[in-house]
């Protein structure tokens, strides 16, 4: 229900000759009002939950049918699968305000008060009894569950000091104050992570769900709470760190599956919705920054590569979190080069991922055989393996055997990490037909250095995936097979990409 601010009736008197009357919303559960709204949604051709990528045909419809069943439901899935996204999203199925009776805590209806305080004061004021408004974004309440809360903190407890100043029984339900679960009464009491709960917890979740009814300190109190519960875990939380209570999950109407990206455009799409490349130029310096489709396409394969990866863990998951994170760092090793260079322009190159690996290694749980090798050994060949899968894309049944046979003959080149971009494209402008093959990247000769030079390192790059040549650890380029990567020393971490050597 959408009304001007100024409009809205602040008396029950006027509240009940209103849009807002008793036959409108006197019985209307908040469930209730979410099925209404989501029907009038579905009616229309916007999508039903705009930011969500890939679960248009999966997860959604499940959610959809949980709602239009009026269940409280939880969404089971590996972590950066956007579940508390998804549900935080749920507000738009609320109407825009909701009247209550103005000061109270749990935000009572002011057809059917359930607290003893409103009940007195519309006993008192009747007609003139105050109207307070939530909007739709005050009425979702949400809660990472950990081992450390209390029944306290979700349901209530007594306050000895309330009591006292109002020279009340302590067993009096005045005298309570009202955990997180009554203050989201006419609303959406969301939980993160719901395996980590103490099993007494959620004992006291699925009563106040079913009966209406919880005991403070032994004191019985009457709550028939109006909620929609949503829940959130990762199933391997179910035998790792906790369980759900068979009551508790006997209560929850629906399960529903979430999962990561399916197609590579799909995770490119969240990437690209998520990731912070849009840089804004300071008062010193404007740089525009253009990101390489390729680019994009070798860090999203990365991660689908981790995801099949028998070095990392599939239980942990990798997260749709790390292409975002790895994209923009990938951007800021580029802005850094150009701020370096004194250029305009930052192009991302194949080299700026390998400069990224802080944001790949701490976003990945291994397994022994992953921790043996170490995580940065391990995220180096994943990205090797994703640009030789992405340069396939491109460059599958070319002709190359001209540039590799320039390094067979003893062609030597050497390139900074700093190196400015005219300065790489015409030390690469060496290389016998390196540059023409940059057709297949639908490149035109008038692109810009930075650009030129970013797409004939992937040509190289793409080589080196393949075996046609080769480099060491400081990532120095050689002719075909005879000069391996050998096995990695011990010690301090090296910089990547500080000088690479093609020869």
């Amino acid at each position: 229900m959408t009304k001007a601010t100024w409009d809205l009736p602040r008396t029950l008197g006027a509240l009940r000759n209103s849009a807002f009357s008793e036959d409108c919303i006197g019985d209307r559960s908040v469930k209730d009002e979410l099925r209404h709204n989501l029907i009038r949604k579905l009616q229309c051709p916007t999508p039903l939950f705009p930011g969500i990528v890939g679960y248009e045909e999966t997860v959604v419809p499940q959610v959809v049918n949980a709602l239009l069943s009026r269940h409280n439901f939880i969404l089971l899935g590996l972590r950066g699968q956007a579940k508390t996204r998804l549900i935080r999203m749920l507000t738009t199925l609320l109407d825009d305000v909701l009247p209550y009776v103005e000061g109270c805590e749990i935000h009572d209806n002011p057809y059917r008060p359930i607290c003893r305080r409103c009940r007195n004061l519309i006993q008192e004021e009747g007609d003139d009894t105050p109207i307070g408004y939530l909007a739709a974004e005050h009425r979702y309440v949400e809660k990472l569950a950990t081992p450390d809360v209390t029944i306290a903190d979700m349901i209530g407890d007594i306050d000895p000091i309330k009591a006292a100043r109002r020279g009340q029984d302590i067993s009096d339900e005045l005298t309570v104050h009202y955990g997180l679960l009554p203050r989201a009464n006419r609303g959406i009491f969301a939980i993160n992570e719901l395996p980590d709960l103490a099993g007494k917890i959620q004992v006291g979740l699925f009563n106040i769900m079913q009966e209406g009814d919880v005991q403070i300190k032994g004191y019985p109190v009457r709550l028939p709470l109006d909620l929609m519960l949503v829940f959130t875990a990762n199933p391997e939380d179910y035998t790792a760190r906790g369980k759900i209570i068979t009551p508790l999950k006997d209560r929850i109407g629906s399960e529903i599956r979430t999962h990561y990206p399916v197609t590579l455009d799909q995770g490119m799409a969240i990437t690209a919705q998520e990731a912070w490349l849009q840089r804004p130029a300071s008062s010193n310096a404007s740089i525009d920054v253009r990101v390489p489709v390729y680019i994009k396409e070798i860090v999203e394969q990365l991660v689908f590569l981790a995801r099949e990866d028998k070095r990392v863990d599939k239980r942990s998951g990798v997260s749709q979190r790390l292409p975002i994170s790895v994209l923009e760092n990938v951007v800021s090793n580029a802005e850094r080069r150009a701020l370096k260079s004194k250029e305009h322009l930052a192009v991302p190159r194949v080299l700026d991922i390998y400069s990224a690996l802080p944001s790949i290694t701490g976003k990945m749980e291994l397994e022994y055989e992953g921790e043996l090798k170490g995580g940065d050994a391990v995220a180096r060949e994943l990205i090797r393996v994703a640009v030789g899968k992405t340069y396939d894309k491109y460059f599958e049944g070319a002709n190359v055997s001209q540039i590799v046979q320039w390094f067979d003959l003893g062609g030597s080149l050497k390139l900074d990490e700093g190196q400015d971009a005219a300065a790489m494209v015409q030390a690469l402008g060496s290389i016998q037909g390196l540059m023409e093959k940059l057709k297949a990247l639908k490149l035109s000769a008038n692109e810009p250095d930075a650009v030129r030079a970013s797409a004939a390192e992937f040509v190289l790059e793409g080589l080196y995936a393949h075996r046609r040549i080769s480099r060491n650890e400081e990532r120095e380029f050689g002719a075909g097979e005879r000069k391996r990567e050998g096995p990695r020393e011990e010690g301090p971490p090296q910089r990547p990409n500080m000088r690479r050597q093609y020869n």
